[in-house]
């Protein structure tokens, strides 16, 4: 899932240089994903930083100046970016170490619960963060929804259209469903479609029985062309017809979509559905204030619909959905309608069973 953050950033930097992007939609897309902020008021006096990081890669690394100067210009305040990824490690090394640099990551929800009980991150101060402005349920002790995306099922359509696959069932049914598979290289959703599709209901998914759904993903291996590692890899096997079924972020199958116009598709039904998280590590050089200040910002309906309309992230607040045109509804992962055909991961799990279960995982699909 980490790498979805940076996959984001990459977008919006696809978008901006093809001219797909203006300027303002690219900064206000950074905005939105805690790359980059443009104002933060009385959160900080003036002159002074405030750093956010996240998974930006190149995006950031090309675009950072630009935006510092607009930040500079908005509040006086001076802006890091911070791209190099909040790993679970670095947060705690940090910590543990008493040189903590970063204000505001845009981290793992179980990473920040993980680390939270062991004491190392704040907990979310609801006095300044809008509980009302988080989608129910989703509201955390150690981190904040920052917007929502799906692993979904993108298929080819132009073969299976009159029958499309609606189902992680249907996924692993070569048989009716001929072709070459694609999963992601990491855990993250393929163990519960694994699940899904060998007959576990979605209400008694967790905790994953994760012995089971390496058994079943061992009976689909010799039909997988390859685990994908990014999210281009995943667009590109599908668009050239490498594979004609993966698992894929819808951000992605979405773009796969628009780019074969039609010719392959994909369904929110049985989608995984996952927040990325805002935490902050105690110690922050900013302070908590300044730190839930920006959290709260970010929680701005306008910033979060914009990074739906460009990427197809969904929104964290619920207020945004109303915001959304009609032509994006259906990319709407959070939406009331679309959450309804979708099964939430459960970060508590993966906090508790990460790396024991990631271990047995890899040693699978690397063999």
């Amino acid at each position: 899932m980490s790498n979805f953050q940076r996959d984001c950033c990459e977008l919006l930097a696809e978008r901006f240089r093809s001219g797909k992007l203006d300027r303002r939609g690219f900064l206000t897309g950074l905005v939105a994903l805690g790359a980059a902020t443009m104002a933060a008021p009385g959160a900080r006096a003036a002159g002074q930083e405030l750093v956010v990081v996240n998974w930006g890669g190149d995006a950031i690394d090309a675009y950072s100046a630009a935006f510092a100067e607009a930040y500079e210009a908005a509040t006086g305040n001076k802006l890091k970016i911070d791209g190099s990824g909040p790993l679970e490690g670095s947060m705690k090394t940090q910590f543990e170490s008493n040189s903590v640099r970063w204000d505001v990551c845009d981290a793992e929800p179980y990473s920040a619960i993980r680390l939270g009980r062991e004491g190392m991150m704040e907990k979310i101060d609801y006095s300044i963060v809008d509980r009302s402005k988080i989608e129910p349920g989703f509201d955390g002790e150690f981190y904040v929804p920052s917007y929502f995306y799906s692993n979904v099922i993108a298929y080819d359509a132009a073969r299976f259209g009159d029958d499309a696959p609606s189902t992680w069932a249907d996924f692993w049914n070569v048989a009716k469903y001929p072709g070459k598979r694609t999963l992601y290289k990491w855990m993250t959703g393929v163990l519960e479609a694994a699940l899904l599709a060998d007959g576990v209901a979605p209400a008694e998914l967790y905790p994953l029985d994760v012995d089971r759904a390496l058994a079943k993903i061992e009976v689909l291996k010799p039909h997988i062309v390859s685990f994908w590692s990014s999210g281009a890899e995943s667009q590109q096997l599908l668009r050239d017809g490498e594979a004609s079924m993966g698992l894929l972020w819808h951000t992605r199958a979405n773009l796969t979509k628009q780019d074969t116009e039609g010719e392959v598709d994909w369904t929110f039904d049985q989608g995984l559905v996952s927040p990325s998280g805002w935490t902050v590590i105690k110690g922050n050089p900013a302070g908590l204030k300044a730190a839930m200040e920006f959290i709260a910002l970010a929680q701005n309906p306008d910033n979060q619909v914009t990074l739906l309309n460009e990427l197809g992230n969904g929104p964290a607040n619920p207020a945004a959905h109303a915001l959304v045109s009609e032509e994006m509804k259906p990319v709407d992962a959070s939406s009331k309608e679309n959450l309804e055909r979708q099964i939430a991961l459960q970060a508590e799990w993966y906090a508790d069973h990460y790396g024991t279960a990631l271990d047995k995982y890899l040693a699978l699909v690397s063999s």
